[in-house]
């Protein structure tokens, strides 16, 4: 594979704005998703994928065709927005190859510093080739990486035609990060048996469960009046939002579980007198428990309810993604053959969970079961972001090795 082709896309790709845009009333919510699809799809045409395609939504799509009659196709996907949480304008990425492995000062604001103890497998990269932003912005590689290493894979299958397999369908979603990446993906057209979803941090994870999620609206109606002349009339409807977050509990949360343990995460609070809104994560491994999670929410509210007279809270659940375990126990060679890639390659490997949720986690609900793969991401959503060229050189490999097993 072309390793310098494979860092001019990422680099290419990365200073595109694409960050995504809660609530814009648009899909996708930014105009730089469009951008970026139409240059992929010229890409794509260039390399010899005939289909390829950007449709109404800015889903990109094409196909590698397969040279192994009757092989099962599989497909690859990666979404082209980032985060929200850290702006992605004007991205301005270091290269440093043959990195010392040790602390990072980035150029653009010497107070951003990538250092070791906070992120220790900075260490692990020394000798490799890694790429940084300046301090200002994130990098992208949540998920430019995943979108460099796909685009790189169907180039190089399509340069190496010797190398045998099926049909390969590739995808790239809009508007993941604001958790709509999968709203509009055309899964009939896709028509494949499995997909992997390179959004992964560093090498070698196979992420093969995720969280099951909901989202909790409450809203708590109170009755405004002139402060002065408040009394026994003023119900206030922030006062008892505050009672509802001080009376969760405060072992289900994100600040005291970890690793299969689920939580209720009130992240957003916003609204005055007469109504206030609280958002609360629902979150769990176990997809049945989101029920008894939501359940809390109920009794608290009503507690809410018995403490302040007058007011009126008000639930809705929102359901969001759900397990990808759940759906990857119906096609067990999707994880399998992962194991197998990395085998095969003498890479190590570890099968993950992750305290999140991926577009695998909406595919495989959806009916095509999509294990998350490594894509040399770092720290992501931060200025402190960087990502391993080497790492996005092995998931290629990994990709070709996927292409290959699929094709016996």
């Amino acid at each position: 594979m072309n390793k310098q082709r494979l860092l001019e896309r990422f680099l290419q790709y990365v200073k595109i704005n694409t960050t995504a845009i809660e609530d814009s009333g648009n899909y996708p919510s930014s105009p730089g998703q469009l951008e970026i699809g139409k240059l992929l799809v010229e890409q794509m045409i260039a390399m010899g994928i005939t289909d390829a395609q950007q449709d109404q939504w800015g889903i990109v799509y094409g196909t590698v065709k397969g040279n192994v009659e009757g092989a099962p196709v599989i497909a690859f996907n990666s979404h082209v927005d980032t985060s929200p949480e850290t702006t992605g304008n004007l991205v301005n990425p270091h290269v440093i190859e043959d990195f010392d492995g040790k602390d990072i000062i980035l150029s653009g604001d010497p107070s951003q510093i990538i250092t070791v103890d906070d992120c220790p497998e900075l260490a692990g990269a020394a000798g490799k080739t890694i790429i940084t932003t300046d301090g200002k912005t994130l990098l992208g590689g949540d998920d430019k990486a995943g979108v460099a290493i796909i685009m790189e894979l169907a180039n190089d299958l399509l340069e190496n035609p010797d190398i045998p397999h099926g049909d390969i369908r590739i995808f790239f979603t809009c508007d993941e990060e604001i958790g709509h990446g999968v709203d509009h993906v055309d899964i009939e057209a896709i028509n494949a048996t499995v997909c992997y979803n390179f959004d992964g941090g560093g090498q070698g994870d196979i992420d093969e469960e995720t969280f099951s999620a909901d989202m909790a609206i409450i809203t708590f109606t109170g009755v405004n009046t002139h402060p002065a002349y408040g009394k026994d009339k003023m119900v206030n409807a922030s006062r008892a939002a505050g009672h509802f977050l001080a009376n969760l509990p405060a072992d289900l949360s994100p600040e005291r579980t970890e690793g299969r343990d689920g939580f209720l995460h009130p992240y957003t609070l916003e609204g005055g007198v007469a109504q206030a809104t609280v958002k609360v994560l629902i979150r769990d491994f176990d997809t049945q428990q989101l029920g008894k999670h939501a359940d809390i929410l109920q009794t608290t509210a009503a507690k809410v309810e018995e403490c302040c007279p007058g007011t009126k809270v008000e639930i809705e659940i929102i359901e969001q993604y759900r397990n990808m375990a759940d759906g990857l126990v119906n096609e067990p060679r999707a994880v399998q053959y992962a194991v197998e890639a990395h085998e095969r390659l003498g890479y190590n490997y570890k099968r993950t969970i992750v305290r999140g949720g991926t577009d695998g986690s909406r595919l495989t609900e959806l009916g095509l079961p999509t294990p998350n793969l490594s894509s040399g991401q770092h720290n992501i959503h931060s200025p402190l972001e960087w990502a391993c060229l080497d790492e996005m050189v092995a998931a290629v490999e990994v990709g070709k090795e996927l292409a290959k097993r699929w094709a016996e």
